[in-house]
């Protein structure tokens, strides 16, 4: 039977690269009604954070040491979909997840299995992208307006001619205090992941014959069991050090970010393979030594799962209008075009990873504090319509060192995937789009993104100018504070109102617009906990940190009524909620009253709210 197996499509938007930085961006604009479509070389999404590479999602909060900064939005809203349903950890549930995600938005399409080939570029501007699909064996040409690269690898911008940078700056570039004083060709490597569970017998192993035999002379820098300790002394900040490699590694059931190598020679994505066969070597050959090679604490461990596929930290980097720097990281940069924010240390490993055996496998130089990403540093300098999102943005090496974690990536994404929205409805490029970027940063903020220094100034956002009342409160945090324009707790300010305990009949606020006004959604930030950890992860120690459910300061049961001269004219009642963002939409109706009463919460004896909005949309 023959058929055609060459396909042509039409979208407003295409995203290339299905990690979370390419879900943030193509959820993000689908559900601002842009035509979407989200294409991706593996079967499952997630990129580094999916079950084939299982690296868990790190941010800007420093794993809590920053509380106040962890990601919200479409992120946080995966996570707490995940945390209510995933009590044990599964990556099947996870997979599942943001499979769900994508799938769920009307405006979205997306390719599995699908594999970017070629593009067609004609002044400057990207025509096309041709793509295969291994499952279907279709070749599929996807026409867009605009397009996003979030492969991670600059993929994309490679193959349209986009301007793009490899390895180090040198110190007279940019004046960054930790960069060389010559450019060099260096760059962390990738990694394969390993898990092992404790039996209740001893589990023995024979290594298999790829493995790579390592000593504890080779090993001495690389903790790896809750024996083994490390001379930080020649690190540049021993205690940051210290604190990065400690947590996750001082057992053996789960390792190690530090099996990393980085090739040889300038093509770094084209050996990936090359590099892959001997991380597999390694992998093997460390269990080996973990379980043969000396008291680890391993006796009762079995292996029970290797990657297959390694995780990427490094390759090209995209260059924008702007291009962030070491500098704008650690004096916690401000820009006016802000629309995201990162706050992950500085983290650069050693240039031969694994192979660097007399070397601490990382440096690490924390700071104090955010920075914020420019909306010039995700767009292409010199290809009109080519945005970009992930690790693959506008950088500096060094500042790649923070902005690479995948929470910043996943806020970028969301940014982009928004900032296309604003495109379209004013026919512009992403260049241009600078005129409109004081709109495109409420949208972000709405949408539960956060930009620090940003508050909501939305005119059409009726909560702003009402009078706020309540049932109780605790002294600090007052009800009007969930129309002060902030949605988390920033600087010290709580920005939020908790109820003086709760009352049988349930606690409530109540916002007098001031006139009648025409609504059809109420919009509520709910205290998500962020200080308490929701992450997927394979680290037996880090899921000890965690409750198998959401926050216990999430609201569970509650209901908003519509008021008008007094009298109730419409209620929706909403339960089992598990997220942190809650729209509760309406018929479009006139009305001078909104009330929300809170019935039950997650098992806090508050009810704790962030933000009200109200909007006619």
């Amino acid at each position: 039977m023959k058929r055609e197996k060459r396909r042509r499509e039409e979208y407003e938007f295409a995203v290339i690269g299905g990690g979370l930085a390419g879900v943030c961006a193509a959820v993000a604009a689908a559900r601002r009604g842009v035509k979407t479509v989200l294409v991706h070389a593996r079967p499952v999404l997630g990129g580094n954070a999916s079950s084939e590479i299982r690296m868990h999602i790190c941010g800007a909060d420093e794993n809590g040491r920053k509380p106040e900064l962890a990601e919200g939005g479409i992120i946080n809203e995966i996570m707490l979909k995940n945390k209510s349903r995933n009590p044990y950890f599964s990556y099947a549930v996870w997979d599942e997840t943001l499979y769900e995600t994508v799938k769920q938005e009307k405006n979205l399409t997306v390719y599995f299995n699908t594999s970017m080939e070629d593009c067609e570029v004609i002044d400057d501007k990207i025509i096309s992208v041709e793509c295969y699909q291994t499952t279907t064996e279709y070749h599929i040409v996807i026409f867009a307006e605009y397009f996003a690269d979030c492969t991670g690898n600059g993929t994309l911008g490679f193959y349209s001619g986009a301007e793009y940078r490899e390895g180090s700056e040198a110190k007279y570039e940019f004046n960054e205090p930790d960069a060389p004083e010559k450019p060099d060709g260096y760059r962390m490597g990738n990694t394969i992941l390993f898990k092992a569970v404790k039996r209740e017998e001893p589990v023995y192993f024979t290594p298999p014959t790829i493995a790579k035999k390592l000593t504890d002379e080779q090993l001495k820098f690389r903790i790896h069991s809750k024996f083994h300790t490390v001379d930080a002394s020649g690190a540049k900040n021993k205690e940051d050090f210290l604190r990065a490699t400690t947590g996750s590694n001082t057992n053996v059931d789960y390792g190690y970010w530090w099996i990393e190598l980085s090739g040889k020679g300038e093509d770094f994505v084209g050996q990936y393979e090359d590099i892959k066969d001997d991380l597999i070597g390694y992998v093997w050959g460390i269990w080996d030594h973990i379980k043969n090679g000396g008291e680890h604490g391993a006796l009762y461990y079995d292996l029970v799962w290797v990657g297959a596929l390694p995780g990427m930290r490094e390759s090209r980097r995209l260059v924008g209008d702007y291009i962030l720097t070491e500098n704008d990281v650690f004096e916690n940069r401000i820009f006016d075009d802000a629309v995201a924010y990162g706050g992950w240390p500085i983290d650069i490993h050693t240039p031969n990873g694994l192979l660097d055996f007399d070397k601490l496998p990382s440096e690490v130089i924390s700071f104090k504090g955010a920075y914020t990403l420019p909306w010039r540093c995700y767009y292409s300098k010199n290809i009109k319509n080519l945005t970009f999102a992930g690790r693959d943005i506008s950088l500096s090496r060094l500042a790649l060192g923070s902005a690479r974690i995948m929470g910043t990536c996943a806020v970028g994404g969301q940014a982009v995937g928004t900032a296309i929205a604003f495109c379209k409805k004013y026919g512009v490029t992403p260049r241009e789009l600078q005129t409109h970027i004081c709109e495109l940063q409420q949208a972000i903020l709405e949408d539960d993104g956060y930009i620090p220094g940003v508050k909501n100034t939305d005119e059409d956002d009726y909560a702003r100018k009402s009078v706020v009342t309540c049932s109780s409160f605790v002294k600090g945090y007052e009800p009007e504070r969930v129309v002060n324009g902030f949605n988390r707790k920033e600087g010290g300010a709580e920005n939020a109102w908790r109820s003086d305990g709760f009352a049988k009949e349930g606690e409530w606020l109540c916002l007098d617009l001031g006139e009648k006004r025409k609504i059809s959604r109420v919009q509520l930030t709910f205290d998500s906990s962020f200080g308490e950890p929701i992450k997927i992860t394979l680290s037996d120690n880090r899921r000890s940190l965690q409750s198998r459910e959401v926050p216990e300061t999430l609201v569970k049961d509650f209901a908003v009524s519509l008021y008008n001269n007094g009298k109730e004219i419409n209620k929706i009642t909403v339960e089992n909620n598990v997220q942190r963002l809650c729209r509760v939409g309406f018929e479009p109706v006139f009305c001078d009253t909104v009330k929300i009463w809170f019935y039950k919460t997650r098992g806090c004896e508050e009810a704790r709210v962030f933000e009200i909005r109200i909007k006619n949309v």
